[in-house]
């Protein structure tokens, strides 16, 4: 074989080796919309659900009394205050403030439409993740093959009282936030880092 042959030969085979070893490292793999939100998901199944809190106006109040989360026991002289007792519906899902079983509405006056209370509700399940956006490339802790993404958490009240569901949507009560979720390949394979 002539010298020149043997460079042509050592040439193409110095390309095809350099060929394979680019075929074989991999890039990060994509990374869908629904593929974070089920990543994001898992984790909020993951977490043991945990009690929210409401805010009850007066419309609330009444949706408690006529869904028999509580009843009035006591009106006051001036016909705005009063006191209602939890049902024994109502202390399976409600938690009072003051630890007892008692609500004592006392607003400012007839006319006080801004007079609320909280109450705890127990037990919620997993929130719900909803909405991603904004899915693109991150460098987190110096790792440049991440990516982060905007999503709604949301209280998910189904299985709750009705009554309890409809105070949820009232004003003043917020069950849903943006977060933001961040990713990175580990094994070749998506993984969620952290929601913050």
């Amino acid at each position: 074989m002539t010298k020149a042959l043997q460079v042509k030969t050592l040439g193409v085979t110095a390309l095809l080796v350099a060929g394979m070893v680019l075929a074989g490292c991999k890039s990060a793999p994509e990374l869908s919309d629904s593929q974070a939100l089920s990543l994001i998901q898992a984790k909020c199944n993951q977490t043991p659900p945990a009690a929210v809190t409401l805010v009850v106006d007066d419309l609330g109040m009444r949706q408690g009394a006529t869904g028999k989360l509580w009843d009035r026991t006591r009106i006051y002289p001036n016909k705005f205050w009063a006191d209602f007792k939890l049902t024994d519906e109502g202390k399976k899902t409600v938690k009072l403030a003051n630890g007892g079983d008692v609500i004592e509405w006392r607003p400012a006056s007839a006319q006080d439409t801004n007079y609320s209370i909280t109450m705890t509700i127990m037990p919620v399940s997993h929130s719900q993740a909803h909405d991603i956006q904004n899915l693109q490339d991150e460098t987190i802790d110096g790792v440049a093959a991440a990516k982060g993404a905007d999503f709604a958490e949301v209280v998910d009240l189904t299985g709750l009282p009705d009554p309890i569901q409809q105070i949820g949507g009232n004003p003043g009560n917020r069950l849903s936030a943006r977060r933001h979720a961040d990713f990175s390949v580990e094994n070749g394979t998506w993984t969620l880092r952290g929601i913050r």
